[in-house]
C-alpha cells in the first residue's frame, strides 16, 4: 500500500486549467481517469488526510504510485478525452457499465454495395445503421417480415447472394416479391440503395410520409380501375401500420428522446434506457455496474451518457435526453452531445406530463433490473461459497459461517423502539427463522443499550434450551480450563438462573418459557423432540452499526459466558466491518462477494425492523379506549361511534343512552362507560399563543 504523500506533486506544478488526469500504479498501469475544470483544485483533493477520503477513493490513492495530467482548452474536450482514455485503458477504479445481456439490433449495412437488413449483436460497426436494441430477436424478424412488402431490401447472407448471382436465379424471397432481387439485376444498385434508405427513414420514425403515399397511390389505382394494384397497395399500407402498432405510442408529440433511469445502492447500480423515436418506444436496454469509485447519481448519469453516445453521430443522438439527475457540468455535457448530433440537444429532468410518467416507468424497470441482478448473484452456489470463505478469512474465523444472524434497531425519534433478527444459512435468507423484539428494559432512544438487551435476550433463550436438553452441562464439563459448578453470576448461567442484569442485584430466576410468553420472541414449547426456534446458535453475529454496537453485542455474549460465536458490525455509511476490541475497521475489497453478502444481510435486517416498527406505530395511532373493553368487537365499536359521532360524546353518554345502540346490552354498556371513564383526559389543552381552550376531537378513533 503506497503512501500518497510519496508521489504528491507540488501545488505549483499542477496547472489551474481544464484537463484530464490519470493515476497509475507501481506497474505503470492506469487505474483511474478523471476530468476537471480546474486540475489544481481537483487533484489536490486526492492528497488530503486519508481519514477524510471516501473509502473507495482512499483505496485508489493508496493503490496508485503516480499521477499525471493533460491540459485541454475546454471542458468539452476534457469530457471527450476522459471517455477516450477510459475506453483505451479500462481503469479498475472507474465506473464501467456492462450490458446485463447481449441485446439484438436491427441493422442495415449501408457500407455494402447492396445494403442488407439483418439482426446484429455485439459491437457496432462503422457504416452500419442500427435500430433498437430490442428485447428479442424474433420481434425484429416479425417487423422486418411486415416491412419487406413495401421495402423489399436484401436480407440474404453474402454466400446466398453470390450463389444467386452465379446461377442467375433469385432465392424464394425474390419470387414472392419480398426482395427486389438485386442479385440477378432486377434493380440497379442505386435503386436498391434508395429502397434501403427509405427503410431506414421509416424505422427512424418518419412513418407518416410513406403511409400517406401508399394510400394516395391506392386511391389513384382504384380510380383507374386497377383493382389488383389498389388491393396490393392497401395490404402494403396495412402491413406498415401493423409494424408501427408493435410499439405503442408513449409520447403524443412524436418526440425523439432517450430516457435514462438509475437504481442504486451502496455497492451497485442498474441503468435502464428507453429509446423513443416518433413518440414510440423503439428499443430498450439495461446496464449494471459496480460502484468502484465514489460517485453519486449525477456521476452515474454522466458515465452513462459517455458510454451511450461516445461512438454515436447524427440522429443516433436524439433531440432530447431525459435523466433523473443532471451531470455536474451540465453545460459541457450538453455541448458535447450537440457536437455529436450536429444540432442542439436538450438534456433535462422531466418535471410533468407524459414524459415524467414514462420516466417513472423506466425507473421501475431499473429497480426490477437491480433486484433481478442481485437475485441471480445471490442464487449462485459458487458465488455464495466464495462469499462465505472471504468473510471467514477477513474476520479470522476457523470455518465459514454457515449460519449468520444479523440484528438491527429501529425507532421513530425514540418511540416504538423495536429490533429485528434475520437469519442467513449457507448464504440464503431463511425467513422462517426471522424474529422481532420489543425493547422493554428502558424508555427512549439508545441504540447501544437496545442492542445489548436484544443480544442478551436472544442468547438467554439459547442457553435455556441447551440447559433443558442437558447440552449446557455437558459443554461445561468438557470445556477446557473450566472446573466445578458454574456460578450464577455474570459470566455463565447456572441451572434455573440467568446472569444479573444491569441495575439488578443478584441472580434473577430464569423465566419459564410457555405459550403465554411474548409471541414476538419465542414460540410454545414443542414436546415432539424438535428443537425450538432459538435452539440453533449462529457462527457469526452481525450488528448494524459500528464500534459501539459491536462492543455492546460482545459484552452481552461475554456476560452469558458465550465465547464461541464471532461478532462483527457493518457501518452503513462507509461499508466498514468492525470487530470487537479493534480500533481500526476491516475494509473488504470493493469487488468482494463477502462484502456483498454482509450488505444483503444488513439490508434485510433493516427492512424487517423498519416494517415491524411502522406496523407498531400505525397500530398505536389507530388505538382507541374502546379497544380495552372485553367482548366488544369491531362491528359494535363502529356502531357506537356511528351512533354518537365521537368518543368524546360517547364518554358523556349515560348507560341508558348507550343501551339504545342496537346490539349493546346493559352489561356491555357498563363496561364501555367504565373503560371511557378510566381514560378520560385530565384537563383541556390550551393554545399558548391565543389562550383558546382546545376541545378534544377524537371522532375518528375506532
Amino acid at each position: 500500500m503506497a503512501d500518497p504523500s510519496s508521489y504528491r506533486p507540488s501545488p505549483g506544478q499542477i496547472p489551474d486549467s481544464p484537463g484530464v488526469y490519470k493515476f497509475r500504479d507501481e506497474h505503470r498501469r492506469v487505474i483511474y481517469v478523471g476530468k476537471a475544470k480546474n486540475l489544481r483544485q481537483r487533484v489536490a483533493n486526492y492528497f488530503q488526510d486519508l481519514a477524510n477520503l471516501h473509502p473507495r477513493t482512499r483505496t485508489m490513492v493508496t493503490t496508485a504510485a503516480s499521477v499525471e495530467w493533460t491540459v485541454v482548452s475546454t471542458e468539452v474536450e476534457a469530457l471527450q478525452l476522459e471517455y477516450t482514455w477510459i475506453k483505451e485503458f479500462d481503469p479498475r477504479f472507474n465506473v464501467k457499465y456492462r450490458d446485463d445481456k447481449s441485446y439484438p439490433y436491427l441493422a442495415v449495412t449501408l457500407n455494402e454495395e447492396f445494403p442488407r437488413v439483418q439482426v446484429m449483436r455485439g459491437a457496432k460497426k462503422k457504416g452500419v445503421r442500427y435500430f433498437g436494441p430490442y428485447g428479442h430477436a424474433w420481434a425484429i424478424r416479425e417487423t422486418v417480415d411486415l416491412m419487406l412488402r413495401v421495402f423489399p431490401v436484401r436480407t440474404c447472407s453474402a454466400g446466398v447472394f453470390k450463389n444467386a448471382a452465379r446461377t442467375g436465379r433469385p432465392c424464394l424471397l425474390g419470387y414472392i416479391d419480398k426482395c427486389s432481387a438485386p442479385c440477378v439485376g432486377r434493380v440497379s444498385p442505386e435503386e436498391h440503395r434508395e429502397l434501403a434508405e427509405d427503410f431506414c427513414d421509416f424505422m427512424a420514425g418518419r412513418t407518416g410520409t410513406y403511409i400517406r403515399r401508399l394510400e394516395k397511390d391506392m386511391m389513384q389505382a382504384a380510380e383507374e380501375m386497377e383493382y389488383e394494384r389498389a388491393a396490393r397497395l392497401r395490404d402494403d399500407a396495412e402491413a406498415l401500420k401493423r409494424a408501427m402498432e408493435k410499439s405503442a405510442v408513449v409520447l403524443a408529440d412524436a418526440t425523439d428522446a432517450d430516457l435514462i433511469a438509475v437504481a442504486e445502492d451502496e455497492l451497485e447500480a442498474a441503468l435502464q434506457i428507453f429509446h423513443v423515436r416518433g413518440g414510440r418506444v423503439r428499443g430498450q436496454r439495461g446496464w449494471v455496474t459496480d460502484k468502484v469509485e465514489a460517485v453519486d447519481t449525477s456521476g452515474l448519469v454522466e458515465h452513462a451518457l459517455q458510454q451511450l453516445y461516445g461512438e454515436e453521430r447524427g440522429d443516433a443522438v436524439p433531440k432530447e435526453v431525459l435523466v433523473p439527475a443532471l451531470p455536474e457540468d451540465t453545460e459541457a455535457v450538453s455541448q458535447w452531445l450537440a457536437e455529436r448530433r450536429g444540432s442542439q440537444v436538450s438534456l433535462r429532468i422531466p418535471q410533468r406530463g407524459d414524459k415524467k410518467d414514462l420516466m417513472a416507468t423506466v425507473q421501475r424497470n431499473a429497480q426490477q433490473a437491480l433486484g433481478l441482478h442481485k437475485t441471480k448473484r445471490a442464487s449462485d452456489l459458487t458465488t455464495r461459497s466464495r462469499a462465505l470463505e472471504e468473510i471467514a478469512e477477513a474476520l479470522g474465523l476457523d470455518t465459514a459461517p454457515l449460519r449468520i444472524e444479523c440484528y438491527d434497531i429501529s425507532h421513530l425519534q425514540g418511540d416504538d423502539v423495536v429490533a429485528s433478527m434475520v437469519v442467513f444459512e449457507d448464504g440464503l435468507a431463511r425467513k422462517s427463522e426471522y424474529r422481532r423484539f420489543q425493547i422493554k428494559g428502558f424508555e427512549g432512544q439508545d441504540d447501544v443499550r437496545s442492542m445489548h438487551e436484544v443480544i442478551g435476550r436472544r442468547f438467554k433463550r439459547y442457553l435455556q434450551e441447551k440447559e433443558r436438553t442437558g447440552e449446557w452441562e455437558e459443554a461445561q464439563e468438557t470445556a477446557p480450563g473450566v472446573t466445578g459448578p458454574v456460578p450464577a453470576t455474570p459470566g455463565a448461567p447456572g441451572p434455573g438462573l440467568v446472569p444479573a442484569t444491569p441495575g439488578v442485584t443478584g441472580p434473577v430466576p430464569a423465566p419459564v418459557l410457555t405459550a403465554a410468553s411474548p409471541a414476538d420472541e419465542i414460540e410454545p414449547r414443542e414436546d415432539d423432540g424438535r428443537p425450538k426456534r432459538f435452539a440453533y446458535p449462529p457462527q457469526l453475529v452481525v450488528v448494524d452499526g459500528g464500534q459501539p454496537q459491536v462492543a455492546a453485542a460482545k459484552r452481552a455474549l461475554d456476560e452469558l459466558g458465550i465465547d464461541d460465536i464471532a461478532v462483527c458490525g457493518l457501518a452503513k455509511r462507509l461499508e466498514e466491518v468492525w470487530l470487537p476490541d479493534d480500533d481500526d475497521p476491516v475494509v473488504l475489497p470493493r469487488s468482494s462477494e463477502g462484502l456483498y453478502l454482509l450488505q444483503r444481510v444488513r439490508d434485510e435486517a433493516h427492512r424487517f425492523a423498519i416494517t415491524y416498527q411502522r406496523a407498531k406505530r400505525a397500530k398505536r395511532v389507530r388505538s382507541s379506549p374502546l379497544d380495552d373493553v372485553a367482548g366488544l368487537g369491531e362491528t359494535r365499536k363502529q356502531a357506537l361511534i356511528k351512533h354518537f359521532g365521537s368518543v368524546k360524546k360517547l364518554r358523556q353518554a349515560t348507560i341508558e343512552e348507550i343501551c339504545e345502540v342496537p346490539g349493546i346490552g346493559r352489561r356491555t354498556a357498563e363496561s364501555v362507560a367504565a373503560a371511557l371513564a378510566s381514560t378520560a383526559p385530565a384537563a383541556p389543552a390550551v393554545n399558548t399563543a391565543t389562550g383558546e381552550i382546545m376541545e378534544e376531537d377524537d371522532g375518528g378513533a375506532s
